[in-house]
């Protein structure tokens, strides 16, 4: 559907230009409201409940137009990162089902994988358990030109490591010791380095807990672990505490998101973060697009129709 802000079709474009542009833009919708289905495959009771849980919700249309936006803004940034071969790390921390896989998919979503990149590593292996701790993360920073978000990072040792007693207190507190020192190795290197926690109540908890149970379209992002959570939500919260009165050094700081409301958490930390980076326009060669060359000898092969997946849809 046309939007009243939609730019005019390029100068010397074909008369059909509108209306490709048109169907550009509605492809860009469809392709974040499938995003957005993740929340509406719900029991009609639980989706009740959630209603009435955020009745200031913020509609579509106004969540929408702003992602669109800063999402323009994040191409330039990446633009910039690669122009000045920056390296950029961004963490991404919070209790189960806070959010954080939301913010970095819509981060995610338009831009060149080559150059931002998702790390989401697995428990640790038998051998990297005899590593140094930081040592399998190391691998996974930015070389020039890219940006890196961790979804969970070196911080599981202060939170689901030590409190589901998968590392020592002798660990945990080496672990205190290192992390900010480690943190400014990186930053002299030359790393830009962000990090966010996200932060949601025990009740919203509860809510998309539930909603996870009853969406088969989300049961796999429920674990054991994730349960385990629910039951230790005080123990959590003390981890969390003293890891942020120990590792908020000056030079790295946290910053928290509420995020009890998913869009507005997405938007708020997309906006911070572009805040964060003095990224500025980036000159670019204009681009012409050749004329194809035509082979008049040239006969396109006739290929076997069982190499053609069929039409199902």
């Amino acid at each position: 559907m046309s939007q009243p802000d939609d730019p005019p079709p390029p100068e010397g474009a074909p008369d059909g230009a509108r209306d490709w542009l048109d169907a550009e833009l509605a492809d860009t919708i469809d392709e974040d409201y499938e995003l957005e289905l993740e929340d509406a495959a719900l029991s009609r009771e639980i989706a009740r409940i959630y209603r009435t849980k955020h009745p200031d919700a913020m509609d579509r249309a106004s969540y929408f137009s702003a992602l669109l936006h800063l999402q323009a803004e994040l191409i330039k940034l990446q633009d910039w990162v690669q122009h000045r071969r920056e390296k950029v790390v961004v963490l991404f921390e919070g209790r189960d089902s806070a959010g954080k896989g939301g913010v970095i998919k819509r981060i995610t979503q338009r831009l060149d994988p080559r150059v931002a990149r998702v790390v989401a590593l697995p428990a640790p292996s038998d051998r990297e358990k005899t590593q140094w701790y930081f040592q399998r993360y190391i691998s996974h920073l930015p070389a020039g030109g890219e940006i890196v978000l961790f979804d969970r990072s070196w911080y599981n040792r202060a939170g689901v490591e030590r409190v589901m007693g998968f590392a020592t207190e002798d660990q945990v507190q080496d672990f205190f010791r290192d992390v900010p020192e480690f943190e400014r190795m990186l930053l002299r290197s030359g790393i830009r380095l962000i990090k966010y926690w996200f932060s949601i109540t025990d009740e919203e908890q509860q809510m998309r807990f539930l909603i996870r149970i009853h969406d088969p379209l989300k049961q796999w992002k429920l674990s054991p672990m994730d349960l385990q959570s629910r039951v230790r939500w005080e123990q959590y919260t003390k981890a969390k505490e003293e890891m942020f009165a120990r590792t908020n050094i000056p030079e790295a700081p946290w910053y928290i998101v509420p995020a009890n409301d998913k869009k507005r958490a997405r938007l708020n930390c997309i906006a911070h973060f572009l805040s964060q980076i003095p990224y500025g326009p980036v000159e670019h060669e204009e681009v012409h697009l050749p004329e194809r060359v035509f082979n008049p000898h040239y006969e396109r092969a006739v290929l076997p129709r069982e190499l053609y997946v069929p039409p199902k849809y």
